[in-house]
């Protein structure tokens, strides 16, 4: 008699359920009539409670008015003053033009290249020093190889005291600068004031007899991308370095990359 009234109360309490409940169906009802009290009861939480929340599908995002897949950036770490990464300087290759190596702000060096001032550009050096000396000139060496990271260093120090439009007109970039190659070499005194001394024109009128050209002459430097340095020598052996003199021409014009 008291298993007959719990059960009573207990079919009582779920048909309450079923009508408080919406969306419940009378597939439910005639399911409660064959299960057990505990098994309908089981069954009804399953029916009613709310399905799990799916996650949205990630959206593609808009760019303008047309829906395309985003472009992400890789990082290419930090950029030299040339707004190269450093990162390029590791696998550039120097670049060769008729068999001379080329160097100016488009064409760079690899940042381990040179360990030293090129030994046959430097025994000329030595001779073009001998030749000023014997005219009555004194003609030292004021700058001559550097590294990478030397220039590096020492441009930023340029930007600093000068500003970054006129450290460009006169120093290079690292990985852009003549004196890496070993080729190249500060002479004399570095001042617009050299080009009219007598030390300054004698360079200027002799350099290429020991294989030296004046590298960023007056006038060429829209070309050359630096202002006129009478001090600045690089060197391309005698023969090539009379052509270029002969010709009047910068050594971008001379090898035709102008």
């Amino acid at each position: 008699m008291k298993n007959w009234i719990r059960n009573i109360l207990l079919l009582g309490g779920s048909i309450s359920v079923l009508i408080v409940t919406p969306g419940c169906t009378t597939g439910l009802a005639q399911q409660w009539m064959q299960d057990s009290p505990a098994q309908a009861q089981e069954a009804l939480m399953e029916a009613t409670q709310e399905p799990e929340a799916t996650p949205s599908p990630e959206t593609t995002p808009w760019v303008g008015s047309k829906e395309m897949e985003a472009v992400v950036e890789q990082p290419q770490g930090p950029l030299s003053p040339s707004g190269k990464s450093y990162a390029y300087y590791d696998t550039v290759e120097p670049t060769y033009i008729d068999g001379v190596l080329l160097v100016n702000k488009e064409y760079a060096l690899p940042s381990d290249y040179g360990d030293g001032a090129d030994p046959e550009a430097y025994q000329a050096l030595q001779q073009l020093q001998a030749g000023a000396r014997w005219a009555g000139y004194s003609m030292p060496m004021l700058s001559g190889y550097r590294s990478f990271d030397y220039q590096d260093e020492l441009y930023n120090d340029y930007v600093m005291a000068d500003g970054r439009d006129l450290a460009n007109t006169y120093s290079a970039w690292p990985g852009h600068s003549e004196h890496q190659t070993g080729l190249a070499f500060d002479v004399g005194r570095i001042s617009m004031q050299f080009a009219n001394t007598g030390a300054g024109q004698w360079l200027a009128r002799h350099a290429h007899e020991y294989g030296f050209i004046i590298r960023y002459p007056a006038g060429k430097e829209d070309i050359t991308g630096y202002q006129y340095e009478p001090w600045h020598i690089r060197y391309l052996g005698v023969d090539l370095a009379t052509k270029v003199y002969e010709s009047g021409l910068c050594l971008e014009e001379y090898l035709g990359v102008a």
